[in-house]
């Protein structure tokens, strides 16, 4: 009985960290569109919900990494996954609160990585894994999208350079709705699969799924809906820091940056990387800005984006560390991830409300 609430517990908080995903990562799909005045904010957000959606259903290579290849999953037990979700998802709500773009993708993994390490030792991540398919893409994903937006405006501003301002205004702000959407499909498609993964690294741990099972489709299914939701109410405080506060964005160079992003992170998804897509759209950003001049970027406003990077991996896998330590307080039964689950949920719903009385609007809807 105690394995089957551990096992609900997990999959809930899955679905709730997918949900912070989405409205933590909002920023990543369409802050360009929104800042250049390509598209409506409840247009561009409802269109890049839909689009998140449907991009889940496009392949699981990334769903695979997570549930196979960064932990050893015959040490790994639902208790351990919760830890980690727990540590996941404090460090998006701790980044959201403070308006800072970090990665929802490397939260998850350093949570569970952190768990793991506390619970069975490090042998129970593998390194070939977490080095080749997390820390290398994580380098080197946003410097690639930093150069190829910068080549794309580059090459824009070549191209369209006598023409009147009014009509290539107009033009690459279509161009962004197309680019916009690639983008969100390609967010969709990337991020979905973290949630997928972990669910099912869940499922094979407590004996549900075969050693080699892909995500049964009602995961995927749940997965999808829980990221769309969450891109679908908002995240503001990040889209302000996204659209604004790095460079002041032309069309040219929005279209540019959502090119570059969704290119990048179609092509990771396909090795099965599962990428920052945090990382791989302000790199298009800034590249986007430096392609103009380097003094277009602000770069103090990237400085703080960078150290937030830097400190995601640990700082999430330190707190789901503790997290499982915690839990290891009450036993190996259900206690434990039950007294958390609802502490966290208590601090949560604290802070929203301290937000509200404050006056200050907590999503998209200013709800």
């Amino acid at each position: 009985m105690d394995s089957d609430v551990i096992l609900v517990i997990v999959i809930a908080t899955a679905l709730a960290f997918d949900f912070t995903n989405g409205f933590h990562d909002t920023a990543n799909v369409v802050a360009t569109s929104i800042s250049t005045g390509a598209a409506r904010p409840q247009v561009a957000i409802g269109f890049a919900a839909l689009l998140n959606f449907v991009g889940a259903f496009i392949s699981i290579s990334v769903a695979a990494t997570v549930a196979k290849d960064v932990v050893d999953a015959e040490v790994i037990t639902p208790t351990i996954v919760f830890a980690g979700l727990i540590g996941a998802i404090a460090w998006n709500l701790i980044t959201w609160w403070f308006g800072l773009p970090s990665s929802s993708s490397h939260a998850l993994i350093g949570g569970v990585v952190g768990s793991a390490i506390a619970a069975v030792g490090v042998d129970a991540v593998i390194a070939e894994g977490l080095v080749g398919k997390v820390l290398i893409p994580a380098v080197v994903a946003p410097v690639l999208a930093f150069l190829v937006a910068g080549a794309a405006i580059g090459i824009s501003y070549r191209v369209v350079g006598r023409q009147r301002p009014g009509i290539v205004t107009r033009g690459y702000q279509y161009g962004q709705i197309v680019s916009g959407g690639l983008l969100a499909l390609a967010h969709g498609t990337n991020d979905a699969q973290k949630t997928m993964g972990i669910i099912t690294l869940a499922l094979i741990a407590s004996g549900e799924l075969g050693a080699e099972a892909d995500p049964p489709f009602w995961v995927i299914a749940s997965a999808a809906t829980a990221i769309a939701l969450g891109t679908y109410s908002g995240g503001w405080r990040i889209i302000k820091t996204t659209g604004t506060r790095i460079i002041k964005m032309d069309a040219a160079q929005g279209f540019s940056a959502q090119g570059a992003g969704a290119a990048v992170i179609l092509a990771s998804t396909h090795f099965g990387f599962p990428l920052s897509t945090t990382h791989v759209i302000n790199g298009g950003v800034m590249g986007a800005g430096a392609g103009k001049r380097l003094s277009a970027v602000r770069w103090g406003v990237a400085g703080n984006i960078f150290v937030a990077w830097l400190l995601t991996l640990p700082a999430a896998a330190s707190i789901g560390a503790l997290t499982y330590g915690f839990t290891r307080i009450f036993g190996t039964g259900a206690l434990g991830p039950i007294l958390v689950t609802l502490m966290a949920l208590s601090l949560v719903v604290a802070a929203f409300a301290r937000r509200a009385r404050q006056g200050a609007p907590v999503t998209a809807a200013g709800g």
